[in-house]
């Protein structure tokens, strides 16, 4: 990104956008060097109100995870995206290795969730885990990817396994 660079961002949540508005300009308040021309946009993944082909990328994080339809919304961020072009998506890993899914779990019922819960802000993640357990795991985003409009697709596993990265190019 750089100072020519414009850039959406969208959430169905309007304090998550404005903790991202609030963040995103106190950043460009220090001087930032390449620091993105970033619109703050109420609006649903699941139908993007863009045109076709419009965005040179599109990168979701933590996001695709908690649609509906993890497939329908890729294919609409393949719809919006110019072909040829990247849809990236990071989120929590439904991690295939059994120790790192355990690790990843007890840290979330047994620290994340507690502490959450002493700062008044339990529901906000007691979701996380079974949020995680029906999230598709590489491979299957991978597939999920294929048959909703890109033509080729990878998943990095991150942090041991605990996230993950799915990268398609659209067709």
């Amino acid at each position: 990104i750089n100072h020519n660079t414009k850039a959406v961002g969208l959430d169905f949540a309007r304090p998550m956008l404005q903790y991202a508005a609030a963040k995103s300009s106190r950043i460009q308040s220090k001087g930032a060097k390449g620091a993105a021309d970033i619109s703050w946009l109420k609006g649903d993944a699941m139908k993007l109100p863009f045109g076709d082909d419009q965005f040179d990328g599109v990168t979701v994080g933590y996001g695709l995870r908690n649609v509906a339809s993890p497939a329908d919304c890729l294919k609409e961020l393949g719809r919006v995206v110019k072909p040829g072009r990247k849809v990236v998506v990071l989120d929590f890993n439904n991690a295939q290795n059994q120790l790192v899914r355990a690790f990843q779990f007890f840290c979330l019922q047994n620290i994340v969730v507690p502490v959450a819960t002493l700062l008044g802000a339990r529901e906000e993640y007691t979701y996380l885990k079974p949020s995680i357990q029906r999230y598709p795991k590489g491979d299957a985003l991978v597939s999920m990817a294929l048959q909703n409009g890109f033509k080729d697709a990878e998943f990095t596993p991150i942090a041991g396994g605990l996230m993950g990265m799915l990268v398609a190019t659209a067709v």
